[in-house]
This record gives C-alpha cells, structure tokens and sequence, in this order.
C-alpha cells in the first residue's frame, strides 16, 4: 500500500478540512472519521465508505481489524504516525482514520412510529448523546432544523456511531413541517419547562408522535410552538428550573416508549 509522509498531500488537507470545516463538509458532502469502531460504523451505515488512512503500527497492533476495514474501503493508505497527531481529533490517536460520502437522506416518518425533533440544537455533544439515546432506545428516527451539523466530530464520538445509523430527516422550516406531519395523523408536543403545561407522565402516546426539544438556551421557538398540537413538562423537584437538553430529551424519549 502506498504510503503518506507530507501535510502538504493533497488528500490529507482534504480529510483534516473534513474534519474541520462544516462548509468544506457541505461542500463535498463527505464526513471524516476518526478510529476504527467509527469506521466499522460507516461499513455498516448508508455512508460511502471512499478512503481510509492507517499508520503501520495501527495495521500491526490491530491486525484483523485494519485487515477488514482495507478490504472494506475502495481506496487505502498508509500515513507516518506525524500525521496521524495532525489529523487526530484526540490525544492519543488510534491511527485510524476515514473519507466517507455523507448518507443520502430518503427518510420520512410513518404513521404509527414515534420520533424525536430538535430545534436548534447547538451543542454537538447533546446532539451526538440525543442520538446515541434515541438508538438505544428503539425512537424510530428524528427530526433535526437548525442544529449542528450531523457530521461535526464531536457530534460522531457523541453519538457513538449512532450519526450514521438513526433515520434523521433534516428540515429548514420545522413549523411547517409540523404543521404537513399534523395532517398525516401525528401528534406533536413541545417540551417546555412550564408547570401550566401537562405533565408528561399524564400524556397517552398511542401511535403517531413526535416530541420537541428546543434550543439549550432559549427552548422551543415560538414559531414551533404554535405549530405543535400541545405543550408537555418534566416535573421537577428542587430548585432547578429547567434540565440540560439532552437529558430532558433522554426522559422524554424514555416516556414516550413507556
């Protein structure tokens, strides 16, 4: 296999803009990836699986492993362990490391499935952990409108490979959106760290939902709100007057499949 030495490869500025740049992500509508479970996760996801790069001494202390993940891969380098620290994401790089094409989005919810929407979501580490939650478990897919992007690293890590497996519809307008799902039969609940709005345990979710999350700071927008068929609250005992989007997702999606 052919072996990369220099940063100034074409190909190697191009998988650290990936794993950098949002707009170089859109662009090319590519994704990097960082050690071999996430790379595994792409073999087994809708994503094109393009490029890996590997040192030599990932390829020897994981021998089976890179030995499926080349075979997997149309195209594999070898690159210098410098390179692995320039491109690594971590502080102790695995030596693994992947250009795949981003999945192509055909989803849409069904009628008699339950789904999670995030309203702008802006924390890759509470998107990548509402994914990874919402996988493990069973929520059919979500709904994302201006969040972080998908394929930001952190939110891969996050999530747990579960960015490239969760069906995910991505909107620009998650009023309207709200509103065309309503006249298909969905029911579709913000939830609002409000005591007037119904206690989440006391809401029957018998077939075709969908439960808001809103943004860390300012919550739900006014827009969706106004397009939800109602509001839902996560009592709460102490002090506290609102819960970290992510686990207020985690209870919700947790009550939901209850």
């Amino acid at each position: 296999m052919e072996k990369i030495t220099s940063k100034s490869n074409n190909l190697i500025k191009h998988t650290k803009k990936l794993f950098t740049s949002h707009k170089d992500r859109a662009r090319f509508s590519q994704l990097a990836l960082e050690g071999a479970r996430l790379c595994f996760d792409a073999l087994n996801s809708d994503c094109g699986a393009d490029i890996l790069l590997l040192t030599e001494d990932a390829a020897q202390k994981y021998p089976e492993k890179c030995r499926r993940l080349i075979n997997g891969f149309k195209k594999a380098y070898f690159i210098s362990s410098e390179l692995a620290s320039y491109l690594s994401e971590t502080k102790n790089p695995q030596g693994v490391f992947a250009v795949c094409s981003q999945r192509k989005i055909d989803f849409y919810p069904e009628n008699g499935k339950k789904y999670i929407a995030l309203d702008k979501i802006q924390d890759p580490a509470n998107l990548g952990a509402v994914i990874r939650t919402a996988e493990a478990l069973g929520i059919d897919g979500a709904v994302f409108s201006g969040c972080c992007d998908l394929y930001n690293p952190k939110v891969l890590r996050a999530s747990m490979g579960g960015a490239l497996r969760l069906p995910v519809l991505i909107v620009d307008d998650l009023a309207a959106e709200i509103n065309k799902l309503k006249t298909r039969g969905f029911s579709v609940y913000a939830a609002v760290p409000d005591s007037s709005a119904a206690d989440i345990k006391t809401i029957e979710f018998n077939g075709s939902d969908i439960c808001v999350i809103g943004n860390e700071g300012n919550g739900v927008s006014d827009e969706v709100k106004k397009a939800c068929s109602g509001f839902l609250t996560i009592n709460m005992l102490g002090r506290a007057e609102s819960l970290n989007a992510s686990v207020a997702a985690a209870i919700v999606m947790w009550e939901m499949l209850g």
